[in-house]
């Protein structure tokens, strides 16, 4: 038998609604109201860990939107900042091609060590630009002796006499002590006959008392094939004085 159902809309404001069943003969009955299951309270763990589940995603998006908007903001605030204040730097040839491989002044580097013979350095503080210019004196014949001024006790004496030496001990042994020929000297008598002169090389020569620099600008007056190069200290760029300047004397 067919039966066709029809719901009436509800005449009261509550949200129930009055349902009817027409049968094939015309007679109709009272049906149950359709109730939506969200009215009906739920009390079981599955609507309660959705709920908790939605409520989690919620606030997880209501972050990251704060957190994207925070982060646009910040953008924003860098790249107006970036435009008030901008920064220029001076850019030169020699950043581009090498600045360590163009020395225009090696020619005047040669003249000024065969002329004051004693010479006080300044390199930068990355290191590295020196060796141009050692190499160079290599270039004309010269032979190096490196010392440290950091032990090197008194330069006189250590240079250019017979200097007492004490090696380390444990503390068991008596303190010996053993002398040494005076290190400019036996380096001398070592070159070959087609070498030009001796370059006693001094790095950290700043730890230096005036009087132990005002005896290594007169070393090359004692002796003659000897020149000095003294690392006194740093500068922004490499370069030199006459290493009597800075010892005290009055330039020659």
């Amino acid at each position: 038998m067919a039966t066709l159902s029809y719901t009436f809309p509800s005449t009261t404001t509550t949200s129930s609604s009055r349902g009817f069943l027409i049968t094939s003969n015309g007679s109709s009955c009272r049906r149950r109201p359709n109730i939506s299951t969200e009215d009906q309270p739920c009390s079981s763990s599955a609507c309660y860990q959705g709920a908790v589940h939605s409520y989690g995603l919620q606030k997880q998006r209501v972050q990251l939107n704060s957190i994207s908007k925070a982060m646009r903001t910040r953008r924003l605030d860098s790249v107006g900042r970036r435009k008030k204040g901008a920064i220029r730097c001076n850019i030169e040839l020699q950043d581009f091609i090498g600045g360590d491989l163009i020395k225009p002044d090696l020619g005047r580097w040669l003249s000024d060590v065969e002329e004051h013979k004693a010479i006080a350095i300044y390199s930068p503080h990355e290191g590295g630009y020196e060796g141009r210019y050692l190499t160079r004196l290599k270039y004309q014949g010269y032979h190096f002796l490196d010392l440290s001024a950091r032990g090197l006790g008194d330069p006189e004496t250590t240079l250019t006499k017979f200097h007492p030496v004490c090696p380390a001990h444990i503390g068991k042994q008596p303190i010996a002590r053993w002398y040494f020929p005076p290190e400019v000297d036996y380096r001398l008598s070592l070159l070959p006959p087609d070498a030009k002169g001796l370059v006693v090389w001094i790095i950290e020569a700043k730890v230096l008392s005036k009087a132990e620099l005002q005896f290594l600008a007169l070393l090359p007056t004692l002796r003659p094939s000897v020149r000095v190069i003294a690392e006194c200290g740093n500068w922004r760029k490499f370069m030199w004085k006459p290493l009597k300047e800075i010892a005290g004397f009055s330039q020659s």
